[in-house]
């Protein structure tokens, strides 16, 4: 009988420094066993420290980083500049093979935690230390969120994005293994093993730009043809409940997960049921504090989506204590990539949790927020001829001859506005109808066209 691997046990840690709250760093700490749990590890337990800043040589005061060793097993000190020794896990995250070093696991055995996963970004000598002292692998935030992105994402674009940030992660955080760092024989001879791995990233890197640029050009044909469609992109924070109300508003089965990151790759739906013309529903990756610079910058052609449309629907959860904060982080990104000038309005979500005291604050702070739980179908019905009305406001009526030789445009004019009443001469049929400027510009165009 096959056994199965035990799944891997992780402790937290966190610097709390002194512009951060109680609840900001409880939150913030509770939310990084969430990206662990997603991960597929089990949290343990969790060491925190109030400290000045986070750029100590091993992150942790003396006192703190013998209690985090004992948890671990290590030695609670930074013992030696010895190369660290390559952990299975370690070696997998760094993409070598897996095969090496095969591990016999005990189930009666007692068992320490593999991994510390620290609430704040690394630098690589940071890492080295933490795990020479604790002798566990170390995460920092961003690579456990690169990580979470490797194994989630779905699509060719987002796969190629990914992998491109996750090198861009790797690549500095490299080091010599653990039989050491020697040279190449043959060709390429007078390089270190470790240059040789840094200058394939290289190599890497500029393969994987040139199928990315190859797969957005396709993916910027595709949003083109649906540039004067009415389009509605749900954006926020990680699990605010964007894909559940996306579920709710187009009737389709987009995965729903409560995890952080569910969604990678951008869905794209009608909203039902349907109304002529179509408005178009767009699902988007979340945001969350500290995304990495290289994941915001990859991800920008996903999050175009909500860059050309025509609303923006920012999701929150309002449940969550900190969720001005992350209102705040999903604003940061999206001003980013430009997409702030985007019309938007605030959809509260999540309000069946929330007491009436809550209730009455929020509606005091926020008086033209959009209430609802995406669970509510009345909820939902409320907000779908929101988003009608707002559509409604920026459309105008047209006059459109359809010559009797172009019967053939009848299609795309039904599906491009409304077609408020229909009549015929003897040139043709005369639609009077109602749509975006845009729309109708073009329809008249084809109209005219030879």
């Amino acid at each position: 009988m096959e056994t199965k691997p035990p799944i891997p046990l992780a402790v937290l840690v966190g610097i709390q420094t002194p512009g951060v709250d109680d609840v900001a760093h409880t939150a913030s700490l509770e939310e990084l066993g969430r990206l662990v749990k997603t991960l597929g590890y089990e949290v343990i337990g969790s060491v925190s420290q109030k400290r000045e800043g986070i750029g100590a040589a091993s992150l942790l005061g003396a006192g703190k980083l013998a209690e985090l060793a004992e948890l671990t097993g290590g030695k609670g000190i930074v013992t030696s500049m010895a190369p660290v020794p390559m952990t299975k896990a370690r070696r997998r995250f760094e993409g070598e093979s897996e095969a090496a070093e095969p591990v016999e696991f005990d189930p009666d055995a007692p068992r320490k935690p593999e991994f510390v996963i620290v609430d704040h970004e690394l630098s690589p000598s940071q890492i080295r230390n933490l795990e020479r002292a604790t002798g566990a692998q170390v995460l920092d935030r961003t690579g456990v969120i690169v990580e979470i992105f490797h194994r989630h994402a779905n699509t060719r674009e987002a796969k190629l994005q990914v992998e491109m940030a996750r090198l861009k992660y790797v690549a500095p955080r490299l080091r010599e293994s653990s039989n050491g760092g020697g040279r190449q024989q043959g060709p390429g001879a007078g390089e270190s093993n470790l240059s040789l791995d840094r200058r394939k990233i290289r190599d890497r890197l500029s393969e994987l730009k040139t199928q990315l640029e190859a797969v957005q050009r396709d993916s910027d044909q595709r949003r083109s043809a649906r540039s004067d469609q009415l389009r509605v992109a749900l954006v926020g924070y990680t699990n605010a409940g964007k894909s559940s109300l996306m579920r709710a508003l187009t009737g389709s089965q987009v995965l729903v997960q409560d995890k952080l990151f569910a969604t990678l790759d951008t869905t794209v739906r009608t909203l039902q049921p349907e109304t002529r013309p179509r408005v178009l529903i767009s699902d988007t990756v979340g945001f969350i504090k500290q995304l990495p610079h290289d994941l915001v910058a990859s991800f920008r052609s996903t999050l175009s989506e909500a860059l050309e449309a025509s609303l923006l629907l920012f999701v929150v959860d309002a449940s969550d204590p900190t969720y001005e904060a992350q209102l705040e982080v999903s604003r940061s990104v999206l001003h980013e990539i430009g997409a702030d000038t985007v019309p938007s309005r605030l959809v509260l979500n999540k309000m069946d949790r929330v007491d009436d005291t809550t209730r009455a604050a929020l509606m005091e702070k926020h008086p033209d927020a959009i209430m609802l739980s995406a669970h509510a179908p009345e909820d939902v019905s409320a907000l779908r001829e929101t988003i009608i009305a707002f559509f409604e406001a920026e459309m105008v009526d047209d006059v459109l001859i359809l010559p009797y030789a172009k019967q053939a445009l009848i299609g795309e004019i039904y599906e491009s506005a409304r077609v408020l009443s229909e009549e015929h001469d003897e040139t043709g049929r005369v639609l009077k109808v109602r749509g975006l400027p845009g729309a109708i510009t073009r329809l008249q165009a084809r109209l005219a066209a030879g």
